[in-house]
C-alpha cells in the first residue's frame, strides 16, 4: 500500500522536541517530505537526522514564529526546498508566565500571545496561499484542553489557546470550499521534556486530573494530527479535537 503522504510535503513548527518531534517523524514515516522548524537548532537538526536515518526526507529551517517575516520565510524555504506545501502542523508554543491575571506582567502576557496565538495567524497567512497554489491542503493548529476551559495562573496561555480554536474555525469557514481543511487539536497534559522537569508531587497532581490515570504521550497526539492531515479526514474541517484522557469530561 502506498504511504498516505507519498509525494506530499509537510511543515511542522516547534518540531525540535515533544509533540512537534513526534508529528514530524510520523509525517515522514507515512511518506511526506518534512520541513522541521524550531528555534532550537540542535533539537531540530537531531529530528532531521533521525528521519533521514529511518529512510525519510527532511530539512531543518530555523524560525521564530512570533515574527511574521520569519513565518513568511519559513514557507518560502519550504517551497524552495520541495516546490509545494500540502500539510502543516502549527505546533510551536510556550507555557508562558504563571501568575494570576492581575499579577501577570504585560510583557509576559504579550509574549505568550505572540508565540502561541499570533504565530498561528502568521503561519496560516503564508501557508494558505502556498496550499491554494497546488489545489488544497490540510492545516492542524495545536490548541490545548485549555482552549476550552480556564486554568488558574495561565491567563496568557488560556487566552491564546481559545484564540487558536477561533482562528481555526474562521479559516475553515473561509477556505474549506477551496480545498483547504483547517482543524485544531487540544492535547491534555503530555509527558514531554517540559513536564519531565517537574517534581514528583506536582507531576502526580497533573496525572490525577486525567481520568485515564496517566499523562498523554506525544505520539498519541501525533496520530491524531496525521489523521486530520490525511484524506481519511476529507469531510473534517473547522473542528476542535481534544486528546486528553477524559480531562474535559470531568
Amino acid at each position: 500500500m502506498e504511504p498516505i503522504f507519498s509525494g506530499k510535503v509537510a511543515l511542522v513548527t516547534g518540531a525540535g522536541s515533544g509533540i512537534g518531534e513526534a508529528t514530524a517523524k510520523l509525517y515522514a514515516k507515512h511518506g511526506a517530505k518534512v520541513i522541521v522548524s524550531d528555534l532550537n537548532e540542535k533539537g531540530g537538526n537531531a529530528v532531521v537526522e533521525a528521519i533521514r536515518k529511518d529512510g525519510g526526507e527532511a530539512q531543518f529551517v530555523r524560525c521564530d514564529v512570533s515574527r511574521a517575516a520569519e513565518c513568511e520565510q519559513l514557507v518560502q524555504a519550504t517551497l524552495k526546498a520541495y516546490g509545494r506545501l500540502d500539510a502543516a502542523c502549527n505546533n510551536a508554543g510556550i507555557g508562558g508566565e504563571a501568575n494570576e491575571t492581575a499579577d501577570m506582567s504585560v510583557e509576559g502576557f504579550d509574549k505568550t500571545i505572540a508565540v502561541d496565538l499570533s504565530s498561528v495567524f502568521y503561519c496560516m497567512k503564508y501557508e494558505i496561499p502556498a496550499m491554494l497554489n497546488n489545489g488544497g491542503g490540510a492545516i492542524v493548529n495545536m490548541a490545548s484542553i485549555l482552549g476550552q476551559v480556564g486554568f488558574a495562573r495561565s491567563a496568557g496561555y488560556v487566552a491564546s489557546k481559545h484564540g487558536v480554536v477561533g482562528l481555526t474555525q474562521n479559516a475553515a469557514v473561509e477556505y474549506s470550499a477551496r480545498g483547504i481543511r483547517v482543524n485544531a487539536v487540544g492535547p491534555g497534559f503530555i509527558d514531554t521534556p517540559l513536564l519531565q522537569q517537574m517534581d514528583a508531587s506536582a507531576k502526580a497532581a497533573l496525572v490525577a486530573m486525567h481520568p485515564i490515570g496517566r499523562l498523554g504521550r506525544a505520539e498519541e497526539v501525533a496520530e491524531l494530527v496525521i489523521w486530520l492531515s490525511s484524506d481519511k479526514a476529507s469531510f473534517v474541517t473547522g473542528a476542535y479535537y481534544p486528546v486528553d484522557g477524559a480531562y474535559l469530561a470531568v
